[in-house]
């Protein structure tokens, strides 16, 4: 029967987490050469290639499914080990990495890591992207939960609804009278400029769809970091979708207007590997509990 031996699962998965052999062989502290014949040796005995020696290294398919192997291992590792009472790992911490999207990021999401590691010896390793593609992440084994938009699990992954985050079209009302004087009409935002965060992100382009305008025709702004984001809708570079939680204190305050029409609710899930781990079970209760507290329910 196969067998994949764990050292070299877990050199697979520390080259995945450092980008480079050169930076694992750092952590582990060996040679390059010797991570690079560990990721071999792993090769030969699997009959598969586990790995793409780019910048940064990339998982195959078989390689994905090593990582995931090795991560679980760890973690369970991790919940025996406190089932038994061992001491001798005290003031080490276990590292979990995890998938959000940028608002809530920005906004609820720190808040139960921050509770979690009041109580358990854990440390949070997180990867930023959109809420439509953290799924990936875990299905190629780089993060052991997500926040995602994907309501249906990921293989060998169990799912909770959190919540609907809502965002509005909101601007200053400097850049209303610029450029929506007479309100936001099809006209008016063709041309009014336009804050996107990255050219996945599709918000503005729905809201925009919804109003009948060609989505090509507005010019764009593009502004990669939540907060970033908010300001620079707050500094009137142009009009956007933020959700309520970035926006309600500008717009109690008279620093930005609502554009009008329908808002946006983006449903929130989170998805976790179907491990029953204490401490993965733990990150889950918290993290679901925060997100069915803060945001909006899911439409049917």
């Amino acid at each position: 029967m196969m067998r994949v031996p764990f050292e070299l699962a877990e050199t697979l998965a520390v080259v995945i987490d450092e980008g480079t052999l050169d930076a694992a062989a750092r952590r582990l502290h060996i040679t390059p050469s010797a991570v690079s014949q560990r990721i071999k040796t792993l090769e030969e005995q699997l009959g598969r290639v586990v790995l793409v020696r780019s910048k940064p290294a990339r998982l195959t398919e078989a390689g994905s499914a090593v990582v995931r192997m090795a991560r679980q291992v760890a973690l369970l590792e991790h919940d025996t080990l406190t089932e038994l009472g061992d001491d001798s790992t005290e003031g080490s911490r276990t590292s979990v990495p995890l998938a959000v999207n940028a608002d809530s990021l920005a906004t609820w999401f720190l808040e139960p890591l921050a509770r979690l590691s009041l109580r358990h010896p854990v440390v949070f390793e997180l990867h930023r992207d959109d809420q439509d593609f953290t799924a990936g992440l875990l299905e190629s084994g780089t993060v052991m939960g997500a926040v995602t938009s994907r309501s249906t699990p990921v293989a060998g992954c169990r799912v909770s609804a959190l919540g609907a985050m809502r965002y509005e079209a909101v601007a200053t009302p400097a850049f209303m009278r610029q450029w929506m004087a007479d309100g936001a009409s099809s006209a008016a935002l063709a041309n009014a400029p336009v804050v996107d965060f990255d050219r996945r992100d599709d918000l503005q382009t729905r809201w925009l769809n919804e109003r009948g305008v060609d989505e090509s025709l507005p010019p764009r702004h593009y502004v990669p970091a939540s907060n970033d984001f908010a300001a620079a809708v707050r500094a009137g570079l142009g009009w956007a979708l933020l959700p309520r939680f970035q926006s309600a204190t500008a717009l109690a305050a008279g620093e930005l207007v609502p554009l009008g029409g329908p808002p946006i609710d983006v449903p929130l899930y989170w998805q976790q590997w179907n491990l029953r781990s204490p401490l993965l079970d733990a990150i889950a209760g918290e993290i679901v509990a925060e997100g069915r507290r803060v945001l909006g329910p899911i439409s049917a």
